[in-house]
């Protein structure tokens, strides 16, 4: 799942270089991906009204519904 949110997060952004992906197991269950990218280009990601940010986590949610696991997506800044 690491992987897919890297690959749209980096076409949005222009590179898979800018893009960090983290992942934190929260429960047995349940998956936290930390995107992070730079300050630019967090407009892109989240997009008008937070709707690509929104496609980002209905497409991990689709994804994910063989596995038995839930994977909640957040986005922030590279440090």
């Amino acid at each position: 799942m690491e992987n897919l949110v890297k690959y749209i997060v980096g076409e949005l952004v222009g590179g898979d270089d800018k893009v960090t992906v983290t992942t934190t197991e929260e429960s047995e269950k349940v998956v936290v991906l930390t995107v992070a990218v730079d300050k630019a280009d967090i407009g892109k990601v989240i997009g008008k009204n937070g709707k690509i940010a929104h496609s980002i986590r209905t497409i991990v949610k689709s994804a994910s519904a063989k596995t038995g696991k839930r994977f909640i997506v957040k986005i922030g800044e590279r440090d």
